[in-house]
């Protein structure tokens, strides 16, 4: 049985949960309280010695430990229905725009929450290593959070999906960097219509509800 670490929580973990059921995958969960620093124990530093979640453990036993492995492992298991393209042009689009998601706009949301946030001070990057808070690279962050806004509306400007004209895994990541921009204060306005109409879609498939 596969297995998903998990914190409802946290936006990264949440990619996983929504791919694992748009793809209907069977799997167990094993919840990992952040707020608790349960990530820090040696418990599941055994399972994971980068102390970030998602993680997933394979059918074979193998350990995943990021996004781009476990929607690669679980696409390649469980190819129906694909949400990394099938075409060569379809799944290098959705690989870019998945990748501007998650670097415009997950890392961004991060930069600035980490570099500001008083609780996060010394934790500026996840993971066992403490690092010291920036300042100005929150600034900057807001500022890239702003910009992937006005780039994804540009994007799906006549669009029912970001990428290759299909549901994707660009368009899982790209609605959990929307959601979780709330915690800077960033929300799509009134001048990002086409991200609130492809939100408002997004939120009738059951897998967003998770």
């Amino acid at each position: 049985m596969i297995t998903l670490y998990d914190c409802t929580t946290a936006p990264s973990p949440r990619r996983a949960r929504i791919f694992l059921a748009e793809k209907g995958v069977p799997h167990e969960t094993v919840q990992v309280d952040l707020r608790a620093g349960q990530q820090f124990g040696d418990a599941y530093r055994a399972i994971n010695p980068q102390c970030t979640v998602p993680a997933l453990r394979t059918e074979e036993g193998q350990v995943l430990t990021d996004n781009a492995a476990i929607a690669a492992y679980v696409e390649a298991r469980f190819p129906q229905t694909p949400l990394l393209g099938t075409t060569a042009l379809d799944k290098a689009e959705i690989a870019s725009w998945n990748w501007r998601a998650e670097f415009e706009g997950l890392m961004a949301i991060a930069e600035a929450l980490r570099n500001s946030a008083p609780t996060m001070a010394n934790r500026a990057l996840p993971g066992p290593v403490d690092y010291p808070q920036i300042p100005e690279l929150g600034q900057r962050g807001l500022a890239r959070v702003q910009q992937f806004m006005t780039t994804l509306n540009e994007q799906l400007e006549g669009r029912e999906f970001i990428a290759a004209g299909q549901f994707s895994v660009a368009d899982i990541t790209a609605v959990v960097a929307v959601d979780f921009a709330r915690v800077v204060r960033v929300k799509p306005g009134e001048q990002h219509a086409n991200v609130k109409r492809w939100r408002e879609a997004m939120a009738l498939r059951p897998a967003f509800s998770l």
